[in-house]
């Protein structure tokens, strides 16, 4: 192995809660819907806004532990 990239500093990228968990929910709500198990739209909306909230929550929690 080359030398150089032996002893460059391992980058870490932090993870973005918000667009992980978006991106969750919108499989597992497009997952449900395309198998009709959520058939009412009502519900569906109501889950989309509850799930976000959610991932909302946990991404501003993350930035407070985080101390950015």
């Amino acid at each position: 192995m080359r030398r150089d990239l032996e002893e460059r500093p391992r980058r870490l990228h932090r993870t973005d809660w918000m667009a992980l968990l978006s991106g969750v929910l919108f499989i597992v709500l497009g997952i449900l819907t395309v198998t009709r198990a959520i058939t009412d739209p009502l519900v569906l909306i109501g889950v989309l806004v509850l799930g976000l909230a959610f991932a909302g929550l946990v991404a501003i929690i993350a930035r407070v532990f985080r101390g950015k």
